[in-house]
């Protein structure tokens, strides 16, 4: 493992001094591939250099054990040679995690896709509410919401919604979350009182460049009509909602949100770039079938992973046994801790695997 660090930060600090080559500075296409290396590397070069600044404290602390007499002094090296063992351990085993091979697409942004399943209008309305957690998650990680598609339900649900979220790392947080979210309340539509079960399906699809997938247009047919629902007398009234149907796949698309013809058409396309690219992907996983058993699912959209109890005010992670009493945060958008869980317990089964291999 230390001899890749060593690695690792000599090529960290060979591209530091390639960055200030006037050369490169002057070649903008080498110079962002080099600072996109360089950014790549620093928190692990970082961390490499606090683990050696803290091997190098232990030593000295070492050393004045040995040769001081004076015992204030001494029990003063002690405490010091005491922390020092302990945030070593520390950072060995975030510095195996860093080494940890590093999700492609952890730094794109998403596409984010949320329909009612079981349930009709309850699980319509519950899909609403999903949108808004993720809209308010978003929110606070400065991230910008994009709209690509809407179909609501009449009474504030919707039957499906697909929105882009930009912003670094918005992947890298958000893949988790793919699945089943299964809701059981009472539904405002239910007279009778009694507790529903209702099911929204999510998927969290990162972003495709043109590099990601080869599309061919000459596959894609292309379909105009009038939009629906709220948005103004111009999207009601004029043939600008398009539906891009990809034919070897048979994927159909529906973009609304814009005014624009051409904007809805260019969505659609993202959105398709993005679908194709998610099949690619699973068609990787399946074939490392046995990868992914040790590790928290990321994308299956049929796989039950949460359930949100609102009489008992819970919200718990089957994935990895997680239990919140915090519903009402949570769907305002406070699921940091659910998303630092997942992340942790994937990290593990990651770790524990490479030790068997």
């Amino acid at each position: 493992m230390f001899d890749k660090l060593e690695d690792l930060l000599a090529r960290y600090q060979e591209l530091e001094a390639e960055l200030s080559n006037p050369d490169v500075v002057n070649d903008q296409n080498r110079y962002r591939k080099i600072r996109k290396e360089q950014s790549d590397l620093t928190d692990i070069a970082d961390k490499y250099q606090e683990y050696k600044t803290t091997q190098k404290n232990i030593e000295d602390s070492l050393a004045m054990l040995n040769e001081e007499s004076d015992e204030e002094i001494r029990e003063m090296a002690k405490e010091e040679l005491n922390t020092c063992k302990q945030n070593l351990t520390k950072i060995e085993e975030e510095l195996k995690i860093l080494l940890l091979p590093k999700d492609p697409n952890d730094d794109k942004n998403v596409i984010v896709e949320i329909r009612g399943g079981a349930g009709g209008d309850e699980a319509a309305l519950f899909a609403a509410e999903l949108y808004r957690m993720y809209v308010r998650y978003a929110e606070r990680n400065r991230w910008k919401i994009d709209m690509m598609n809407l179909n609501e339900n009449g009474i504030g649900g919707f039957k499906e919604v697909i929105f882009m979220i930009n912003g670094k790392g918005a992947y890298s947080k958000l893949k988790y979350e793919s699945g089943v979210h299964r809701v059981q309340r009472v539904p405002v539509t239910e007279s009778g009182g009694r507790i529903h079960t209702s099911t929204v399906t999510v998927a969290i699809m990162p972003e495709a460049e043109d590099v990601d997938v080869e599309l061919d247009l000459n596959d894609c047919k292309f379909d105009v009509f009038r939009s629906s629902g709220n948005g103004g007398q111009c999207v009601n009234t004029t043939d600008s909602a398009v539906r891009l149907t990809h034919i070897p796949t048979g994927i159909v698309i529906s973009c609304q949100d814009e005014k624009s013809q051409l904007k809805n058409k260019d969505k659609a396309i993202k959105v398709l770039r993005s679908r194709l690219y998610e099949l690619e992907l699973q068609k990787a996983q399946d074939a490392e079938a046995e990868a992914r058993k040790s590790q928290v699912g990321t994308g299956g959209r049929s796989e039950k992973i949460r359930t949100y109890n609102f009489p008992q005010g819970r919200v718990t992670d089957h994935r990895i046994k997680l239990t919140v009493h915090q519903i009402d945060s949570i769907l305002d958008g406070d699921i940091q801790e659910i998303i630092d869980s997942l992340t942790a317990a994937d990290q593990s089964a990651k770790l524990t695997k490479l030790q068997e291999e």
